[in-house]
């Protein structure tokens, strides 16, 4: 990922920093924190300037899932000036994402603290770049839900609408996939979750409900399978659902609507 990101910045070198600073200047710079945050990649932006020049010396400060503040410096790095400016866009491009994943993910991990309930990430990620998002949300304090179609079975709408009733589907799924493979079902309604667990699912997601229906369903399933809820859930309301005794709330948006964490690479000399 770094090895593409970097050429992707630098097809044909740097021709600014190439062409203008002396081949042999050596400089002394600091990753900042422009804003608070919470810290995820600071070892994948250390990576991207040893891939460019292992005579960087890059000490970190802060590390992975510490809590940081305006105007703290996060590491010192030391090398060759050219080298260091060829990094520092990729290096800050990892950085400032993966600690916005991280920062948003607190935020919803404290929206729910005193409850049972855990955050999981979801498959919206960028493109190639799922493991690095994950592992931000971990960092942050949420758990990773499945990290790809191969791990377990999820039975959604769309394959419902392909077979039609629940429990095929899920007797299907065990007559198939390996044994012990978790199966879980979304459902939307009080019979559709009542079906799912007689049927043998592991565990349930319940998509778009109201606080009402989600409590109903809660208050039978009474701890026979684990409990996801899905579906645009805010900070507000991930507190209220959290209240019902949910098992997990799953939140799209921390991997496609978190805000970067402003970071810069500022030179001393």
């Amino acid at each position: 990922m770094i090895e593409v990101a970097l050429k992707e910045d630098m097809p044909e070198g740097d021709i600014t920093s190439d062409n203008i600073i002396p081949q042999f200047s050596v400089s002394e710079a600091i990753v900042l924190a422009k804003e608070d945050g919470i810290l995820a990649g600071i070892d994948v932006a250390q990576r991207v300037f040893e891939k460019i020049s292992s005579s960087i010396v890059f000490k970190k400060i802060f590390y992975d899932s510490q809590i940081f503040q305006k105007g703290d410096i996060l590491a010192r790095l030391k090398g060759n000036s050219i080298s260091l400016l060829k990094g520092e866009r990729t290096a800050l491009n990892f950085l400032q994402r993966m600690s916005g994943v991280a920062t948003m993910t607190k935020e919803f991990v404290q929206a729910v603290e005193g409850t049972r309930t855990k955050i999981l990430d979801t498959r919206k990620t960028t493109p190639g770049l799922r493991i690095l998002e994950k592992y931000a949300v971990k960092m942050g304090g949420g758990l990773n839900h499945r990290f790809n179609l191969s791990e377990m079975v999820l039975i959604k709408d769309n394959h419902l609408k392909l077979i039609g009733r629940i429990s095929e589907a899920i007797k299907r799924a065990k007559e198939s996939v390996k044994a012990g493979t978790k199966i879980e079902v979304e459902v939307t309604n009080f019979n559709e979750a009542k079906e799912a667990v007689k049927s043998g699912a592991s565990m349930i997601m319940l998509d778009n409900m109201s606080l009402e229906k989600m409590k109903e369903i809660v208050d039978w399933v009474k701890g026979k399978v684990p409990i996801e809820v899905s579906g645009k859930v805010s900070l507000k309301k991930a507190g209220e659902i959290a209240a019902l005794g949910v098992d997990f709330i799953s939140i799209g948006a921390l991997t496609h609507s978190y805000k970067s964490v402003d970071i810069s690479l500022e030179f001393l000399s």
